[in-house]
Order: C-alpha cells, then sequence, then structure tokens
C-alpha cells in the first residue's frame, strides 16, 4: 500500500480523506490544513493525523494529494516533487500555464508520477460510452449549476467548464486551432456564465456552455459523429447511443428507417448501455495508485491537465 497524505481538508479535501482511507491501494497517514482549528477539529471528529507543517506531511509518505485552493498548487506540487513524492492535484492543474509546464517538466525530472483530477473521466455515463465516441466532429456541452458561493474565487471557466474542456480534448484527435468565447459577471466579479466555441484542425467544432446561476444543475454533452450520435448525462448517470446502419434486405416492421435526398436508405438502431455504479473520486485515487506501481500513464496525467488549462485561459482571454 502506498503511504498517502492530503494538503487541505475542506469539503473536497475531507472526501479525499474518507476515501483514501477506504482504499485498499493506499494508507492514509494524515492530513495538513493551514486552519489550525479546523484541522483540529477534522482530527478530532475523524481521527486522522493532523501534521503542523505541509514539510512535515511531505516527508511522511509516498503520495501527497493536493486538495487546497488553486493558488497554493503549484508551491505544494513543486515542494513534495523536490522531496520525490507523487503527486495528485486536483483541477484546474495550477493557476496559471506556466505553472503547470513547470510541474509537467519536474516530474519527469525527479522520475515521479502526477495526476490531475478531472473526475469526469471517470464518470460511470461517460466510460460507459467512451470507446464508442469515435472522431466526433460536432459536440455540444451544457454544465449548468445553481448558485454557490464555494468556486466564485475563479471563473466559471476553471470551476466548471474545464470539466468538459478535458472530456473533450480526450476523444477529439486534434489540436484546437481557433476559441471564440463571451462571458458575463452577474453576482461574481469573475464570469458567471460563460459560452465558447473551439474549433480544431481536423473541422471538429465543439460549443460549451457553462453557468453557475442556472435555476437547475445540468451536466449533458452530446457527441455526433459519422453514422452516430451519443449523449452523456453526467449528472443523471445515463448515456444513450443512437446508430444508423445499412438497411438490411428484410428490416423489422417497426424498424425505423431514414431516406436521405439521394434516396440512401438508414436504419435507426438505440442502445442504452449498462451503467455501472461507481464512486468516480475513488476509482481516480485508485487508478493513480495503478499508474504508480505500474510505472505507466495516469488516466489524467499533467499533460492533459496542463493542456485542459491552456484552452480554459485562450476561453477567458477572449472575455
Amino acid at each position: 500500500m502506498l503511504k498517502a497524505g492530503v494538503l487541505g481538508a475542506g469539503h473536497l479535501g475531507k472526501i479525499h480523506l474518507k476515501l483514501l482511507n477506504q482504499s485498499d491501494q493506499f494508507e492514509l497517514v494524515g492530513f495538513y490544513d493551514p486552519n489550525k482549528e479546523n484541522g483540529e477539529k477534522v482530527a478530532q471528529e475523524f481521527g486522522y493525523h493532523f501534521f503542523d507543517s505541509v514539510e512535515a506531511l511531505i516527508n511522511a509518505v509516498e503520495v501527497v494529494d493536493i486538495v487546497t485552493p488553486t493558488l497554493n498548487h503549484f508551491e505544494c506540487a513543486k515542494s513534495a516533487i523536490e522531496k520525490g513524492k507523487h503527486i495528485f492535484i486536483e483541477k484546474p492543474i495550477t493557476k496559471t500555464v506556466a505553472e503547470a509546464e513547470a510541474l509537467r517538466d519536474m516530474v519527469k525530472e525527479h522520475g515521479v508520477r502526477g495526476q490531475v483530477g478531472h473526475v469526469e473521466r471517470f464518470n460511470p455515463a461517460f466510460t460507459a460510452v467512451k470507446d464508442k465516441i469515435e472522431s466526433p466532429m460536432f459536440i455540444e456541452t451544457h454544465r449548468l449549476a445553481e448558485f454557490n458561493p464555494r468556486g466564485t474565487d475563479v471563473p466559471v471557466v476553471l470551476d466548471l467548464m474545464i470539466h468538459d474542456i478535458d472530456i473533450i480534448l480526450s476523444v477529439v484527435p486534434s489540436t484546437v486551432k481557433k476559441v471564440h468565447a463571451s462571458g458575463v459577471s452577474v453576482i461574481s466579479e469573475t464570469p458567471d456564465i460563460a459560452n465558447a466555441r473551439l474549433e480544431f484542425e481536423n473541422g471538429c467544432v465543439a460549443n460549451l456552455t457553462a453557468s453557475r446561476i442556472s435555476l437547475k444543475n445540468m451536466r449533458k454533452s452530446r457527441f455526433f459523429q459519422k453514422d452516430a450520435y451519443i449523449s452523456v448525462d453526467f449528472l443523471e448517470k445515463k448515456s444513450e447511443v443512437v446508430k444508423m446502419k445499412d438497411v438490411p434486405k428484410n428490416p423489422d416492421e417497426f424498424a425505423m428507417i431514414l431516406q436521405n435526398a439521394e434516396g440512401v436508405k438508414k436504419q435507426i438502431y438505440f442502445e442504452n448501455p449498462t451503467i455501472a455504479q461507481n464512486n468516480a473520486i475513488l476509482d481516480e485515487l485508485n487508478a493513480f495508485a495503478y499508474a504508480i506501481n505500474n510505472n505507466s500513464t495516469p488516466v489524467v496525467s499533467l499533460h492533459q491537465g496542463t493542456e485542459a488549462l491552456r484552452i480554459a485561459q485562450q476561453i477567458i482571454d477572449r472575455f
């Protein structure tokens, strides 16, 4: 088992502490939080060891799980990597692309592993269909959330939209060539609602919308490709695959058949993949343990986390 420690014991940090404690891949050594009162409260309530400094925790573990505010990600990760520790770092990877690139280079230099917490990669609705998404040419995403003061210290692009940016970059085998975007600040000092259009070198276009002032929660993505349409509901954990195939010689009398202007007929098939229930955060942590133990590339590498941040920053720069 890998000895692990958590930096940050806020809302998400406490979830990580609980799951690392449950995991059969890690031995939870303890945590650090700069708020001593909160740290002592968490230690007393759950029995986790509360370290008195970042350095003390890093020295005591093999894996550092960074669940601090984004502003602190770089310094925490840098300290851990320089001590030869593997790092799991929550999204967004860092505050700036330059910091992310520096961490990406440092893990190579020190021979350690790093993974970014883009948890939607482990959402069962996405994992059930990701292998069916093949060179999509149009993608539409909506990530809407009811207002919550937590997270409003950063633009909605870094708070919410970056999840969909990462998903899109993971399934489109091309590079982004053009970014269009607009954003509006309604309640916060930074944009609360944003729309972006990404154009890829291979012709794929992705349209993304994110809002944290919605009256309802929604996390849906739709992928359109040759002869197929795939929808993923990340919130309800449902997915659907609609495929079009050539009409057989003797189609079923209830078959749905379409005919285009050229007279070509296609039959529509509906698939509702079986969705396996899971805990996505536990799965991403265990996947990181697998990468460490097998010396393999993490599911969401620091390079991928850097590229998601790069596109997010380009979107913000267009506002």
